[in-house]
């Protein structure tokens, strides 16, 4: 098997906060006006992504993997997950704010759920003037002050809100009660997990006039209750892979590029490349393959010498 960079047709979620930008920014071929989600890469149950071109195209992710897991994966990533994809990679449209939530960590979502738990990652892609982000507490709190808040309908107060822009990051993990508000694209790059534990919805109803279940009493053991620091900070050098996050589930650089760069790397772990401004294309074996802004592209492990060129900027991510 002669491999290549894999692109997958998006899996569009209908999202009560969703909007179109989608589309609009991320040229996403959504067909309604509150599409919330395109998950780019996914194993989820019941939601695996599809490979969209090549030889492969057709096949799902886990039938390729299932099938070519070290070459897919790598030897360190098969060594430590087996045939699981351990990422699941998305864009957000989030038109109104998203509900105030929080993920539980591994063992707790083993325990409950037998699923990862879900650390994860924003990248600000667009930011309306005013946008903000809910994450963690304006000071250390606790199971009983945080219900108390929850009923007396003053969570909001107690809650640090962030004002974002274009090209923030910000890392969160398993425990952080969170939300992203209301005007933003975001690039989402999490564990494979899709275990959420809804705390507050802003009282909304969707067209039926249903409000959305809430999971308090399952979340007040999940939640890391202390004063977290969240954002991250990072160098823009130009055709480099500058560091964003690196943490036991993955890791992530942003590469400024600007003209063309040469990338050798072990087959040991997958790259994924999230286009998150810009357009670029990956060279190998002298062939080209095209990627624009809103394009995700999983670089199979056994693919370890290729060039990056154009001029674009871009989320480079892998397994440590």
């Amino acid at each position: 098997m002669k491999f290549y960079p894999l692109q997958f047709d998006p899996i569009l979620k209908e999202r009560i906060w969703g909007g179109e930008k989608l589309n609009t920014v991320l040229n996403k071929p959504i067909t309604s006006k509150t599409t919330g989600e395109s998950w780019e890469l996914s194993t989820v149950e019941g939601e695996v992504s599809c490979i969209a071109n090549g030889i492969l195209k057709g096949q799902s992710l886990t039938q390729v993997i299932d099938e070519y897991p070290i070459e897919i994966l790598g030897a360190a990533v098969y060594d430590r997950f087996g045939k699981q994809f351990p990422l699941l990679l998305k864009y957000l449209d989030a038109r109104e704010d998203l509900s105030i939530q929080v993920h539980p960590n591994d063992e707790l979502a083993k325990k409950r759920h037998n699923s990862f738990g879900k650390t994860e990652m924003w990248y600000i892609m667009q930011a309306d003037d005013d946008a903000k982000i809910i994450v963690g507490f304006k000071e250390k709190s606790n199971a009983e002050n945080f219900s108390e808040n929850l009923k007396s309908n003053t969570l909001l107060t107690i809650l640090d809100d962030v004002s974002v822009k274009a090209g923030d990051v910000f890392f969160l993990e398993t425990g952080t009660v969170h939300a992203i508000g209301a005007g933003l694209v975001v690039a989402e790059i999490q564990q494979t997990s899709d275990i959420t534990y809804r705390l507050y919805d802003f009282d909304r109803v969707d067209s039926q006039g249903n409000t959305r279940e809430l999971h308090v009493d399952l979340a007040l053991e999940a939640i890391n209750y202390n004063k977290v620091d969240t954002y991250k900070s990072y160098d823009s050098v130009f055709n480099q892979s500058n560091r964003i996050v690196d943490c036991p589930y993955f890791t992530t650089n942003f590469i400024p590029l600007n003209g063309e760069i040469t990338v050798n790397k072990t087959d040991k772990t997958f790259t994924v490349y999230m286009c998150v401004d810009g357009a670029f294309e990956i060279e190998f074996d002298n062939v080209k393959f095209q990627y624009k802004k809103g394009d995700t592209v999983l670089v199979p492990a056994t693919m370890n010498a290729f060039g990056l060129n154009g001029k674009a900027s871009v989320l480079e991510i892998f397994i440590s």
